[in-house]
């Protein structure tokens, strides 16, 4: 905002300086002068028209560039994540609060100085995990597709939005307990030092490491 006040002064300082510094005087330059005038009047009156095609672009809706998602709701990454099992955001309140996941944990386990016993069941619950994720992750992409297919096609009713959007909750819900529930395991094996040390390799901040001790 304050960049686009700075434009619009210039821009208007710019218009008073081409109008007014045309403007000669002397007995022998009124003609010149006015024909210089009238010329700078149409040059800015084309930079009046491209400053308000500016202004209509930046009013224009952020959701513009949505249009051509297959599901509006979701952006492709969401849907990716959702198709792999990947985190897709439902364990921040972990991950940010210094209790690790397994994933990462098991692509830092030479440099947390994993024990064998460690690395035997990091990979055990990043199994059980994806095992978990894959089906809800399936399940509600489903939804929204279903969703997403009533409004395209104009066939959606208040009933049919309540039951939809009802199980899309649960499953989202589901899916993001399920996430956090095996950040809060994998905090459990890992020791203080490491659970430290994986916040610093993260290139998280200090200070939320030691309030998970169990």
């Amino acid at each position: 905002m304050q960049r686009t006040m700075t434009f619009n002064r210039r821009f208007w300082y710019t218009i008073q300086r081409r109008c007014m510094g045309s403007v000669d005087l002397s007995g022998s330059g009124i003609n010149r002068s006015r024909k210089s005038k009238g010329q700078s009047m149409r040059i800015a009156i084309k930079l009046i028209t491209v400053l308000a095609s500016g202004v209509l672009l930046v009013g224009a809706s952020p959701y513009s560039s949505m249009q051509d998602r297959a599901i509006k709701a979701l952006s492709p990454e969401k849907i990716l994540a959702l198709k792999s099992g990947g985190g897709a955001g439902y364990a921040l309140s972990a991950e940010l609060n210094g209790y690790p996941g397994p994933k990462h944990v098991l692509e830092l386990a030479d440099k947390l100085e994993l024990s064998r016993s460690q690395r035997g069941k990091a990979k055990q619950l990043f199994k059980s995990m994806k095992n978990e994720v894959l089906p809800l992750g399936k399940n509600l992409l489903a939804q929204e597709a279903q969703l997403e297919l009533l409004f395209r096609k104009r066939q959606i009713d208040e009933n049919s939005l309540i039951r939809m959007t009802r199980a899309i909750g649960v499953l989202d819900s589901k899916l993001r307990a399920t996430h956090l529930k095996y950040h809060l395991e994998m905090a459990d094996i890992l020791n203080p030092h490491q659970r430290a040390a994986y916040s610093r390799l993260r290139g998280y901040h200090s200070g939320h490491n030691h309030r998970h001790a169990h």
